[in-house]
């Protein structure tokens, strides 16, 4: 009969481990207060919204009435539905515009051989050290000679192209292995049917997490709205929120229900796609 004996842990080891503890501990309640700066704006938006009028500005976070009369007064009295489907319209349209164009041209910079392809690669990616505010005067002078202020194609066309989905894309392609392209090429397979077969069923996870930031970033968007509409019937949410503020400049409880409302799309997106942003960025090499 054998009896199995364990080495004792080294000293040495035993220190180590005793000394990430309290490491790993501060590291721990930093992170747990940070999540809380972090989440109690949020908080206090949605109670805020569920408080009546006289509790609004109270410094108690735990109404003592809960109601949902804003979220009704905010839908009845405002044409806010209107507002919700023209930020729902605008942004689906760029982001589905976007993320067809966007993997076309990556594809183009990242596997076809062409004259000039590093050129042009460098102008685009030269464009995000542009900042949006010194573009904007350009961009609406273009749009007011085509024709396209005060409509949908003003709103959506502009913000189609965006360097940074055409640079993230072409650095997935560029990770792509070369026999995928080199056997369907062999096969008889065209360009054209390469990408659409081959390179966009395997982009699905980067597409799916530019299709979030592309919708995030224009159902946020406000300044350029702000700048080439002033239809009431084109607003967006974020405008018709700014409106709502200034025609309700004490009533917070209707301010806080409309955001509380033009913010559940993007909160419910984040969470049903981050598994997808997540495994973007691991796929595409950015570290």
């Amino acid at each position: 009969m054998t009896t199995e004996t364990t080495a004792p842990a080294h000293p040495v080891t035993v220190r180590r481990r005793r000394r990430r503890r309290p490491g790993r501990w501060a590291l721990l309640a930093v992170g747990v207060v940070l999540a809380l700066l972090t989440v109690f704006p949020l908080v206090w938006m949605v109670v805020g919204s569920v408080k009546t009028p006289e509790e609004v500005n109270s410094a108690s976070l735990i109404p003592s009435t809960v109601t949902l009369e804003n979220y009704l007064y905010v839908f009845s009295q405002v044409p806010f539905a209107r507002y919700l489907f023209n930020s729902f319209v605008v942004s689906a349209s760029i982001t589905l515009l976007a993320l067809w164009f966007h993997s076309m041209a990556a594809y183009a910079l990242a596997r076809l051989d062409f004259p000039g392809r590093e050129r042009i690669f460098l102008a685009i990616f030269a464009t995000m050290l542009v900042s949006a505010p010194v573009t904007i005067i350009p961009t609406f002078i273009i749009v007011r000679t085509l024709g396209m202020v005060d409509n949908y194609a003003g709103l959506i066309v502009p913000a189609i192209f965006n360097a940074f989905g055409i640079f993230l894309l072409r650095q997935f392609y560029i990770s792509l292995p070369d026999e995928l392209e080199e056997a369907a090429l062999v096969d008889g397979a065209t360009y054209w049917a390469i990408y659409s077969r081959i390179v966009l069923p395997l982009s699905r996870p980067i597409l799916a997490a530019l299709a979030v930031f592309f919708f995030l970033a224009n159902w946020n968007s406000f300044v350029w709205p702000m700048t080439v509409t002033s239809d009431p019937n084109l607003r967006v949410v974020q405008l018709g929120i700014q409106t709502f503020q200034q025609q309700y400049a004490a009533d917070w409880n209707y301010i806080l229900a409309a955001s509380t409302v033009a913010a559940l799309p993007t909160l419910a997106i984040f969470f049903v796609f981050q598994k997808q942003i997540v495994a973007s960025i691991k796929t595409s090499g950015l570290k």
